[in-house]
């Protein structure tokens, strides 16, 4: 039929081409991160993510389980394994939201952070990849399908149902045993993980939040989420109107204002009293309507006036 010109066939599309890469040759050197949303805990409980990163020399894992993908979960997350392990030099991650500002505007300026970049290349120097394709983190990629055959498995047999339950299964029983299994020697014996430096420890709980800018008034307050924060006269330094000021929203909901490093006195406002609502309904004056010259009414209003 293609001979004889009765069928024309679909041209293929032609696959991109992946090249190989070799792993890094030391610990700590990439470490790839991604989540993973899926009945975990089949029918015992609601759908779920595991958020999970592998190093790529060595494959040692870290797993938490969270509600979503969020900035808060990968804060917190982050903030765990530097606490323990320290810092790795770079890490892999796609292109989903929490780590890649998606928008055309955003991506023409470089200077466009999202908080998970913040926090990572700007306040503690560790570099962010972005993926432009799932097979270029393929070890967290395999590494999920490993986890949603074994894991789900052994979720089941352990009897766990929550996500509290599950984090300390993982933390005192399963990772040890998966990294025992799967963990691969890496080409240097090299860990090049540093250790948080003493000023860099006291202020993880400002790295690990959201942080966004706001002028100083006239008046000296700040407006943050509909409510106004006094500055105090007592500060630990010079303010002047229309600086801008640092607000930090911390993981455990608490606010802070930042100047040039220092942390401001405020009070928070009562609201704003709410406007009365007093809006009047008014009905518009409609026109008239005129009946035609020689409508039946229009001929008996000048009969009328005739025979009068």
């Amino acid at each position: 039929m293609i001979s004889e010109g009765l069928w024309k066939p679909k041209q293929k599309k032609k696959g991109k081409y992946h090249a190989w890469r070799q792993r890094k040759a030391n610990q700590g050197e990439m470490i790839q991160y991604d989540g993973s949303y899926e009945y975990w805990f089949e029918d015992r409980g609601e759908k779920c993510c595991l958020l999970a990163c592998i190093d790529d020399a060595s494959n040692r894992v870290w797993l938490k389980f969270d509600k979503h993908e969020g900035v808060q979960p990968t804060f917190a997350f982050w903030r765990e394994y530097i606490e323990r392990f320290g810092k790795p030099c770079s890490i892999y991650v796609d292109r989903f939201s929490t780590y890649s500002m998606n928008s055309k505007l955003a991506q023409e300026n470089d200077d466009t952070l999202t908080q998970f970049q913040r926090a990572m290349e700007v306040d503690l120097n560790i570099e962010v990849i972005l993926a432009k394709t799932a097979e270029a983190k393929g070890r967290v990629e395999v590494l999920f399908k490993t986890l949603q055959d074994r894991l789900i498995k052994e979720l089941r047999l352990a009897g766990i149902n929550t996500i509290e339950e599950a984090n300390k299964f993982l933390e005192n029983v399963y990772i040890d045993k998966h990294n025992f299994k799967f963990m691969v020697e890496p080409r240097s014996k090299a860990n090049l993980h540093k250790k948080l430096r003493h000023k860099e420890r006291n202020s993880l709980d400002g790295i690990f939040s959201r942080q966004y800018e706001r002028v100083v008034r006239n008046d000296f307050t700040i407006s943050y989420e509909k409510k106004y924060y006094q500055l105090t006269s007592n500060q630990p330094v010079t303010i002047c109107k229309k600086d801008k000021v640092v607000v930090e929203e911390r993981m455990n909901d608490e606010i802070k204002l930042r100047l040039r490093g220092k942390y401001l006195n405020y009070e928070v406002l009562p609201e704003k009293p709410k406007k009365i609502n007093n809006k009047i309904w008014v009905i518009a004056k409609s026109k008239a309507h005129k009946p035609a010259p020689n409508h039946p009414w229009r001929q008996y209003q000048n009969n009328r006036v005739f025979n009068n």
